[in-house]
């Protein structure tokens, strides 16, 4: 067992190099502007739905209010009919990068913690590069990777947005494995 106080330097690092991995991603390669799809009249749609007025949250249409309702001849026509869709309603105005660069460093910094205390529990200092790499890897990819899934078998989110988000874990994880394998505590 590694005491946790040993492993704040891998934390930190770690977090650091996911944190510029992301950047490279998302800003450099582009390569999740396909994640989400313009609508084919957004003016028209904002106009619709301003005068509603809706405060910033999640919504879905059509809604059932229980399950009885799901089997209503009224809601299995409005299924037909649709649209139907699951939206989110953000603030307006400009989104703060700031705010969410910093809520993604704290992230960060909480999935390394993760990985360093299961790995802490199961190794010892010394421990070879490879076990480290094991442990803080396979616990980085389920915090990165694994929970996406869920979005896409329930909320239908994209399927090439899924694997492109898997992927982008597997490489912030495998990043995260490569730190703690090189700074465990010998």
């Amino acid at each position: 067992m590694t005491p946790l106080t040993a492993l704040w330097l891998p934390i930190l690092v770690s977090a650091v190099f996911v944190f510029f991995a992301s950047s490279i991603i998302h800003m450099v390669l582009k390569w999740h502007d396909a994640d989400v799809r313009p609508l084919p009249d957004e003016a028209a749609f904002g106009n619709a739905v301003r005068p509603l007025g809706l405060p910033p949250g999640d919504y879905m249409i059509p809604r059932a209010k229980s399950t009885a309702d799901m089997k209503s001849p009224e809601f299995l026509e409005k299924m037909r009919n649709g649209p139907v869709m699951l939206m989110t309603v953000m603030r307006n105005g400009q989104v703060s990068m700031g705010r969410s660069l910093g809520l993604w460093f704290v992230y960060l910094i909480v999935v390394s913690y993760f990985a360093a205390y299961i790995a802490s529990r199961a190794l010892a200092p010394g421990a070879n590069y490879l076990e480290v790499f094991r442990f803080a890897g396979a616990t980085a990819f389920i915090a990165y990777a694994v929970g996406l899934w869920q979005m896409w078998i329930w909320y239908h989110r994209s399927l090439g947005a899924t694997i492109r988000s898997t992927i982008d874990g597997l490489i912030y994880a495998l990043l995260t494995a490569g730190t703690f394998g090189w700074l465990w505590p010998s």
